[in-house]
C-alpha cells in the first residue's frame, strides 16, 4: 500500500510540475509566469515533504523552509512591482 501511495503521489506531482512548466513557457503575461513558478516551488516542496515522510527523516526540512520563504518573498515582490507599474500607467 505504501508503494502505491508513493507512486500515485509521484505521478500527480510530476503531472502538476509539467503543467506548471508549460504555463511558465507559454504564459501570456508576467503574472501567469510568476504564479506558475510559485506553483512549481510548492510542488518541489511537496515532493520534499513526501520524501521526508516516506523515508522518515528531517534532513530536507531546512531546504523546505527556505523554498517556502523564497517563494513567498518572490511572489510579494512581483505583485508589488506590478501594482506600482499599473499605478504609473493609470497616471499617464
Amino acid at each position: 500500500m505504501k508503494e502505491f501511495v508513493l507512486v500515485a503521489t509521484a505521478v500527480i506531482l510530476s503531472l502538476a510540475a509539467a503543467g506548471a512548466i508549460i504555463r511558465i513557457a507559454i504564459g501570456p503575461s508576467l503574472l501567469d509566469r510568476v504564479l506558475a513558478s510559485d506553483v512549481l516551488l510548492a510542488i518541489v516542496g511537496a515532493a520534499l515533504a513526501v520524501d521526508m515522510a516516506v523515508n522518515r527523516h528531517l534532513n530536507n526540512l531546512v531546504l523546505l523552509v527556505a523554498l517556502a520563504i523564497i517563494g513567498f518573498i518572490g511572489s510579494v515582490t512581483v505583485a508589488r512591482f506590478v501594482a506600482e507599474r499599473r499605478e504609473h500607467s493609470n497616471e499617464s
